[in-house]
């Protein structure tokens, strides 16, 4: 089935050699996009244009293929699975090293997981294309937990070089999975949830910032979030702690997918003074209703709360999929670590902090693993942002990046990330390529057996691959630096050029130290990590490369009627979600 194919043409470099993975038809959706014509919505085709243009180097993460009833097939650039209906026989093959199939690794233990991998990769395209010939009712798509922390820098977890803090469950999760070294977010809390969300930019859905209580807008329940997406799969869907989406009731979690919350729906530090009370308060949601309201010594408990409701979800929801998301609130100031963790770092209140958190992780860990669970459970450990540098000691660390929250330094975006599903992420990997929290979303449908729509537009991708090991490709060939709705930098491969003046971090004196800054600057990631050189007088033309890459975005999602930015949620006349006495908030 694999056929030469020679392409020479405008702007196709000549000489050159690729092993992209494509088929017969992406050659009429290449044709398609170098006139100018958008392929059908029903188009299975993948133009090949960035192949030939060098922007990539490999074109599809797999392709299914088929030989009448005989044999069904699924390959990726490094490995071939082929299954025989009828005889139910499976072989594999190793294509990076046996281009001749000449070694069946189908018993080889070592390749076990890889090869669940393409099984499970192929059955959903026969489940897909609806044919006779599958293997039958698919297994169940795994249950996803997601614990997404609020202002965990680059530096702040064992895995990541802490020293001060002890982070033992994490320390086992990157041991007995991933640690993915160049994963991104966004600079500010509310953009990353709404990104990790839906899959977008924030500009792309209108959230450029940070949301108030009491606020207009928040996340559009038009927009359809991961938890809408895994319910309509047949997932069971619970999220515990911080949701920062917008507190008024259309734009709360049980409106946007969420079979159950429980949590606080802002920051924090976003107290208000309760006119019942006249403490500074943070109100606890139960579903859509206010249970509680927190004084500063009550939110002490909260890790633990969520914690508790996330075990019991668990043990709950086992009978089907399910969706886990706790975004904590730790460890956004103020600092509450519980009685327990008090004193037990040897970093302060914020060490302490990190430990209850690594904790959290660690039940919810032991849970799955004492419901047998473990195996059918893909668990991602990641945070929303860089460290909040302004706040000092309680503040955390960005590591070996440059600057921190607010910032579109690496260390205001780039976050610790460990990813865990024992038997298909090999254990103790580590991954460089360039992902990010958008791609979660198209992740997780894949996995869970689904597909993406061409409409709504998203700007993530599947990074199963990744994850699974199948792959070694970004997610994207190029990543987007926001700042609200400013493009303030870009990312190619080992390339980041900064586009605009670019503070340190959230706080008046960190963003004053930096803000005459010349631009393009131009950073060699791999060279320079933490960002302190500018190559751009030795790389011009890498410069110039990137620049072409800043026009069509800021086109099409910066200033507030571009073309593709989608409308917040809005109201008309919001409301407190308790009653408040007449007082500025104690916190931002």
């Amino acid at each position: 089935m694999r056929a030469p194919v020679v392409l020479a043409g405008p702007g196709v470099p000549a000489g050159r050699r690729s092993d992209a993975l494509a088929y017969l038809f992406d050659i009429t959706a290449t044709l398609g996009e170098l006139a100018g014509v958008a392929a059908p919505a029903a188009s299975e085709g993948q133009s090949l244009g960035p192949v030939l243009r060098g922007e990539r180097s490999t074109g599809r993460e797999s392709l299914l293929l088929a030989y009448k009833e005989v044999q069904r097939a699924v390959v990726t650039p490094e490995w071939k699975l082929i299954h025989y209906p009828r005889a139910e026989r499976t072989q594999v093959f190793r294509l990076a090293s046996d281009p001749g199939e000449r070694h069946d690794l189908a018993a080889d233990p070592a390749v076990a997981a890889t090869r669940r991998t393409l099984e499970a990769t192929l059955a959903s395209a026969e489940r897909r294309f609806d044919d006779p010939q599958g293997r039958g009712p698919s297994p169940r798509p795994p249950n996803i937990v997601v614990v997404f922390i609020d202002d965990l820098g680059y530096g702040d977890i064992g895995p990541f070089g802490a020293t001060k803090q002890r982070t033992p469950n994490l320390d086992r999760m990157a041991r007995e999975g991933m640690k993915l070294t160049s994963f991104y977010a966004a600079p500010a809390c509310s953009v990353s949830r709404a990104q990790l969300l839906t899959g977008c930019y924030g500009p792309r859905v209108s959230v450029p910032w940070v949301f108030f209580p009491a606020g207009k807008q928040g996340l559009n329940p038009a927009e359809i979030t991961a938890a809408e997406r895994l319910r309509s799969l047949g997932y069971a869907t619970a999220c515990f702690g911080k949701w920062h989406l917008g507190d008024q009731p259309a734009f709360l979690p049980c409106r946007q997918g969420f079979d159950h919350y429980v949590g606080i729906p802002y920051s924090n530090d976003m107290q208000k003074r309760s006119a019942v009370t006249g403490e500074e308060v943070v109100p606890l949601l139960r579903d859509d209703r206010v249970v509680e309201l927190l004084t500063d010594e009550a939110q002490r408990g909260i890790v633990g709360r969520c914690t508790d409701e996330a075990v019991a979800f668990i043990r709950g929801s086992k009978e089907k999929p399910f969706f886990l998301y706790v975004p904590h609130t730790a460890v956004h100031v103020p600092i509450f670590p519980s009685e327990r963790f008090r004193g037990k770092s040897d970093n302060g209140r914020f060490g302490d902090w990190v430990e209850e958190v690594d904790w959290s992780v660690g039940k919810i860990l032991d849970t799955l693993c004492d419901e047998g669970l473990d195996d059918d459970t893909l668990v991602i450990f990641t945070s929303d942002n860089g460290p909040w540098a302004a706040k000092g000691a309680d503040g955390g660390s960005s590591g070996p990046l440059r600057g921190g929250k607010g910032s579109t330094w690496e260390g205001g975006v780039r976050v610790p990330t460990v990813a865990w599903w024992p038997g298909r992420i090999a254990a103790g990997t580590e991954c460089g390529t360039m992902a990010g929290t958008i791609d979660l979303v198209p992740t997780f449908v894949s996995l869970a057996g689904g597909d993406m729509p061409r409409e709504p537009v998203i700007d993530g991708r599947d990074i199963s691959g990744l994850l699974l090991g199948t792959s070694r490709e970004p997610a994207r060939a190029v990543h987007y630096y926001f700042k609200g709705t400013t493009l303030e930098a870009v990312r190619a491969g080992r390339w980041k050029l900064a586009i605009a003046s670019q503070g340190a971090g959230m706080g008046r004196g960190a963003v004053a130290a930096e803000a005459s800054m010349e631009s393009p600057r131009l950073y060699d990631l791999e060279a320079d990590l933490g960002e302190t050189t500018d190559v751009a007088a030795e790389h011009p033309a890498v410069v110039e490369r990137l620049r072409g890459y800043v026009s069509p975005m800021q086109a099409e999602l910066c200033g507030p009627q571009a073309p593709g930015r989608r409308p917040a949620g809005d109201v008309a006349s919001p409301e407190f979600l308790y009653p408040v006495a007449d007082v500025p908030a104690v916190g931002r």
